[in-house]
């Protein structure tokens, strides 16, 4: 049996335990996937600056993230798909972010819907939106996230058209799936992952199937959602939500400060500094790229949250360093969810914990308010 201690362990377990098709889904990017490499290496060209002889006994990360206790500076990024890495994924993510007292958001696009992580959590979670075409289905989304008591709204703004991923296209990965010959050898070696999928609530997309009039199976369900990204979305959309939600508000996808900018105006509470993990434009800058200049412009007036290649406690004390408040991981989770579930997650979160504690510690930093740009070796 494999001994785990990082998150690159757990990455190799789930490229085992699920399909690849499913797998390449979660770690694929737009199209050269230039951004999706520019994310992890611009993060690993950060030198932390080392103290010694500085008293770290009694260091934490305790934080807050919008006013709310956290564990540690982190929140379980939106993953679309989330239940088909494991049945059940978008439930098992929550209990475990539950359990380390973290945010969990859960997708528009995920397996899982609303109701069903609602009724089998005990705090509340945020949801992130998209915008559709359709506004009746968006305000009904806003309408059920609120009964759900869900305590943020996290509207993804860099998503109106699809950036091309390779990667998906070769496996077949659409609405329904195209089960080629490879696909179905692939998950008939994976049994564990299938009884997981056949034991699980839903194997569709639970937030839109038998809530849109017409949309009951995979078939209507592919035409309705090809025909909903609405390239449209503008900032008088931002106002409109702003007018319906009531809790905090969070704009994801942020890359260019004059957009940090309207977003503090246009009422956003937090921002995530984002290229949606190179998944959207290729050729973007890597998120820690863009983040200090965002940071230093807005971050008296929003709340600074960054997405893009967190896979180490290390990480996260680099985007700290740089201005950001808290990290949203995706990947990192979803490898742990792939490899073992609840456990998995909570593993990938503990992994992240201890390691931040440790650099916590040798860089001479007892409490993460004072993470700051002296932790950077220049």
């Amino acid at each position: 049996m494999q001994t785990v201690t990082c998150i690159e362990d757990l990455r190799q377990i789930a490229h085992r335990k699920v399909p690849k098709m499913f797998i390449d889904y979660a770690e694929s990017g737009s199209y050269a996937e230039e951004t999706l490499h520019a994310n992890r290496s611009d993060l690993e060209t950060i030198k932390l600056r080392q103290k010694i002889l500085v008293d770290v006994s009694k260091r934490s990360t305790a934080t807050t993230i919008l006013g709310k206790p956290v564990s540690i500076p982190i929140s379980l990024a939106p993953i679309g798909l989330c239940g088909m890495q494991r049945g059940n994924g978008e439930i098992l993510a929550a209990r475990a972010a539950e359990k380390a007292g973290i945010p969990f958001c859960l997708s528009t696009m995920s397996v899982c819907s609303i109701e069903d992580v609602a009724s089998d959590v005990s705090r509340p979670f945020w949801f992130q939106l998209y915008v559709m075409r359709d506004r009746k289905f968006s305000r009904a989304l806003i309408e059920r996230a609120t009964a759900a008591k869900c305590s943020a709204l996290v509207l993804t703004v860099d998503l109106q058209v699809l950036g091309q991923r390779h990667r998906d296209i070769k496996n077949g990965l659409s609405v329904p799936p195209k089960m080629k010959l490879a696909n179905l050898i692939d998950i008939a070696t994976k049994p564990r992952w299938i009884a997981s999928i056949l034991g699980a609530k839903r194997r569709s997309f639970g937030n839109i199937v038998g809530h849109v009039q017409g949309v009951s199976d995979n078939t209507s369900l592919a035409e309705w959602t090809n025909s909903q990204f609405d390239p449209a979305l503008n900032w008088t959309d931002v106002k409109w939500i702003r007018s319906v939600w009531k809790g905090p508000l969070i704009l994801k996808g942020i890359l260019d400060l004059e957009d940090a900018k309207l977003a503090a105006k246009h009422g956003a509470d937090a921002i995530v500094v984002s290229n949606h993990g190179g998944r959207q434009l290729d050729g973007a800058p890597s998120s820690i790229h863009a983040l200090p200049a965002i940071a230093k412009a807005v971050g008296k007036s929003v709340e600074i949250m960054f997405d893009g290649g967190v896979r180490s406690g290390q990480d996260v004390m680099r985007a700290l360093a740089l201005g950001a408040k808290s990290c949203m991981i995706g990947r990192s989770y979803i490898y742990g969810l792939g490899a073992d579930g609840e456990q998995g997650v909570s593993a990938a979160i503990g992994f992240i914990k201890r390691e931040l504690e440790t650099t916590m510690a040798l860089t001479g930093i007892n409490k993460i308010s004072e993470i700051g740009p002296r932790v950077i070796a220049r």
